[in-house]
């Protein structure tokens, strides 16, 4: 009777709690290397973000010079549309390069020894809070960039245009700042549903694959205690209470759904085996107990951007509770 106490009260299941400061962390003098390297990429996040957001498209001008391919005026008018936009489609192509160096950064500080990922995300809660943040814009960024089918058809139109060669006389300068190679890796980038959860994942990935001495329990340990604290703190009161903003519940709940997803590309079993150590159910519920309008997208990054929800080991109540 005392074990089945236990485990209805949790006290065995070992999630750990603590009050992660997502809003006022600052670095220690043992953070401050690696803090400042990655702040240089971050601080150009919420530029990336506006510049995606105001991303209009050259649709009109397109399907003009598409409809009168010997209108020359109107070749010209979609290529000078189109020039400007493949360069801030660049942009944010190389800020994902970055983001990817400095995620990496981050694990190697976030699962040195000696220390357990555990005491690392309390010792070092400037540099987690910045794991956060990549996440949180992460999210953001897909989310964005899922709505705005412009980027592939304006990328589609510079590429046939380049390679057909149909525009004589005009400043060709685009394709050394574009050429072949880099509008191919662009390619591959936009191709995805969500690119910037793609390089975060492979920079995973890589960042086990390429550190053999490091046991794969140090990175995908600090995702599961990151999805952890993140789920305690929005399911108790006494730490929600401490958040001076209503946004750091958002960004608790994008910070929660980022490390999931890692978790379950990283790790062999992924997040919703019986054996993972992530509380996938407890996750979900917390998600479902929140406004609809604030999650439906979370909801739906687990349901479609996940690699083993649909696996035959994910027990059926987790999956129903995603339908």
């Amino acid at each position: 009777m005392g074990n089945l106490l236990k485990v209805l009260t949790r006290e065995i299941e070992n999630y750990p709690h603590f009050f992660l400061d997502f809003e006022n962390a600052q670095p220690t003098d043992c953070e401050r290397e690696v803090w400042n390297q990655v702040n240089t990429v971050l601080q150009d996040s919420e530029s990336i973000l506006s510049g995606l957001q105001a991303y209009k498209g050259a649709g009109q001008e397109i399907r003009d010079a598409i409809q009168n391919p010997n209108d020359m005026l109107l070749q010209e008018r979609a290529w000078n549309s189109v020039c400007p936009l493949v360069i801030r489609l660049k942009k944010f192509y190389g800020f994902s390069l970055r983001l990817e160096k400095a995620l990496q950064g981050l694990l190697e500080s976030l699962t040195c020894p000696p220390y357990t990922p555990t005491q690392h995300l309390e010792k070092e809660q400037a540099l987690a809070k910045q794991f956060a943040e990549i996440l949180h814009f992460t999210l953001r960024f897909d989310e964005l960039k899922m709505r705005i089918p412009a980027i592939q058809n304006d990328f589609s139109y510079y590429r046939r245009t380049i390679s057909r060669n149909r525009i004589n006389n005009m400043n060709l300068d685009i394709e050394s700042e574009v050429n072949n190679e880099m509008a191919n890796r662009m390619s591959l980038f936009y191709a995805e549903a969500t690119p910037m959860l793609k390089t975060l994942s492979t920079a995973t990935t890589n960042f086990v694959t390429e550190n053999k001495t490091l046991p794969l329990e140090n990175t995908t340990d600090v995702l599961s205690t990151m999805a952890s604290v993140c789920k305690v703190m929005l399911e108790t009161p006494d730490y929600t209470s401490r958040f001076n903003s209503e946004d750091t519940l958002l960004f608790c709940m994008r910070v929660m759904v980022g490390v999931i997803i890692l978790y379950d590309h990283v790790h062999p079993n992924g997040a919703f085996n019986k054996s993972s150590k992530i509380d996938m159910k407890g996750c979900i519920k917390v998600l479902k107990e929140q406004p609809a309008d604030n999650v439906e997208g979370l909801l739906n990054a687990l349901k479609f951007t996940t690699k083993h929800l649909n696996d035959e080991s994910t027990p059926k109540n987790i999956r129903a509770m995603l339908q």
